[in-house]
C-alpha cells in the first residue's frame, strides 16, 4: 500500500534562457513547469509514494499543460481546482561563476493567490495520507492563500497527519514584518520545519550568529542556538536546515543539520558543481519526508535528503528526477560520477 503525501502550492510555468543566456541576449526560452510544493510531491513519486499535488488552475490549456507535466511523473492531480485568471510565471537567467542566477516573477493575480478555501475538500483530501507537506511562499502569495494555508494545515492536525513546512522566505513576494506575523501563526500547526541559512530570521525571528551566507561562511554552533529557541517556542518535533556554502554561482558546498529535540546531526558534506540549483531545497525537503515516512533513523532521513539534493544540483528543470537507487549509491560514498553500463 502507497503511502500518499499531500502538498499544497502555486504550480508555475518556467521560461529559463538557455545556455546561460542573460535576458537581453536570448530569443528563445526552455519551457517547463515547477513550483516548491510541485517539487516535492513530484519526487516523492518518483521514490515509490503517492504524491498528491493541491493547487488551483486557470480553465484553459496552460492550466491543463501543468497538471499534465505533473501526470507524466505520477502526481496525484485529482484535487487540483480549476478557474481564476491565469498561470503564475517566473524566468529564469542561470548564472555562472561569479555571476548569480537572476529570477524574475510575473505572477501577481495567479488563480491560486484567488483561491477559496470552499474550492477544496480537505477532509477528503487528506483521506488516508500520512503527511502534508507547504512552504512559506504559498501564504506570500494573498492573504485568501495565507488563510487557505493555515485550513489546510488546521484540517490535517484534525486528520492526525504529520505537517511539514519549508519556511522558504521570497523577499519579492512579502516583507519579513509580513512574512514573521504570517509564519509565526502557521508554525503553530507544524510538526517538521524546514529551511535554509536564512529562513529562521527572516520568517521567525531567530538569527544564526556569525554566518555569512554571501561569504560561504558557517557557523554550526549558532545554528543549534536558533533550533533550540524554535523548538522552545513551537515544539517541532524535528528542524532541518539545509546547509549552502556557496563558493561561486558554479560551485556550493552543500550539507544539512538536524535536530530532534535532543540530537543534533550534521550531515556529510558535497561540493557541488550546479547546472541548476532551482529546487534544490524542495529536493531536500522531498528526500527528508521519505526518509521519516518510510521509518529511517534521523541521521538516515537527513543523510538521504542531502543525496538527493544534491544530485538535483546536476539535473536541469525545477524537480529533481533521480532515481531512488542513485541517492542510495551516493549514500553510500560512490561520487565518483562514473559512467554506469
Amino acid at each position: 500500500m502507497s503511502k500518499k503525501v499531500v502538498t499544497l502550492g502555486e504550480v508555475m510555468l518556467r521560461l529559463s534562457t538557455p545556455d546561460f543566456k542573460r535576458f537581453v541576449q536570448t530569443d528563445t526560452f526552455d519551457i517547463t513547469y515547477g513550483g516548491g510544493e510541485a517539487n516535492v510531491a513530484g519526487a516523492l513519486c518518483n521514490y515509490g509514494l503517492e504524491g498528491t499535488f493541491v493547487t488551483k488552475v486557470p480553465d484553459n490549456p496552460i492550466g491543463q499543460s501543468a497538471i499534465n507535466h505533473l501526470r507524466r511523473y505520477g502526481v496525484d492531480t485529482q484535487f487540483i481546482a480549476k478557474g481564476g485568471k491565469r498561470l503564475g510565471i517566473y524566468f529564469l537567467e542561470t548564472g555562472a561563476s561569479m555571476r548569480a542566477s537572476q529570477v524574475v516573477y510575473d505572477r501577481a493575480d495567479a488563480s491560486i493567490a484567488e483561491a477559496e478555501i470552499a474550492d477544496f475538500d480537505f477532509d477528503k483530501i487528506f483521506d488516508g495520507a500520512v503527511w502534508f507537506h507547504t512552504t512559506g511562499i504559498t501564504p506570500a502569495l494573498s492573504d485568501k492563500a495565507a488563510a487557505l494555508t493555515e485550513a489546510a494545515l488546521k484540517a490535517a492536525k484534525a486528520k492526525g497527519v504529520t505537517t511539514s513546512i519549508d519556511l522558504n522566505y521570497r523577499k519579492k513576494l512579502w516583507s519579513k514584518e509580513k512574512a514573521k506575523e504570517v509564519m509565526t501563526r502557521l508554525c503553530q500547526y507544524v510538526d517538521v520545519c524546514i529551511g535554509n541559512e536564512e529562513d529562521a530570521e527572516t520568517t521567525l525571528g531567530f538569527k544564526s550568529n556569525e554566518t555569512d551566507v554571501t561569504k560561504g561562511e558557517l557557523n554550526l554552533e549558532g545554528y543549534k542556538d536558533v533550533f533550540k529557541q524554535m523548538k522552545d517556542k513551537f515544539g517541532f518535533k524535528y528542524i532541518a536546515s539545509t546547509l549552502r556554502e556557496s563558493y561561486s554561482a558554479s560551485d556550493n558546498g552543500w550539507s544539512a543539520l538536524v535536530y530532534d529535540g535532543n540530537e543534533f546531526y550534521h550531515s556529510k558534506k558535497y561540493d557541488v558543481r550546479i547546472v541548476d540549483r532551482v529546487g534544490g531545497g524542495d529536493s531536500f525537503a522531498s528526500g527528508f519526508i521519505y526518509g521519516l515516512v518510510e521509518k529511517m533513523a534521523m541521521k538516515d532521513a537527513c543523510e538521504f535528503a542531502v543525496a538527493a539534493s544534491a544530485l538535483k544540483h546536476t539535473i536541469p528543470g525545477d524537480m529533481n528526477h533521480a532515481t531512488l537507487a542513485e541517492v542510495k549509491v551516493l549514500m553510500g560514498g560512490d561520487a565518483s560520477g562514473r559512467v554506469q553500463r
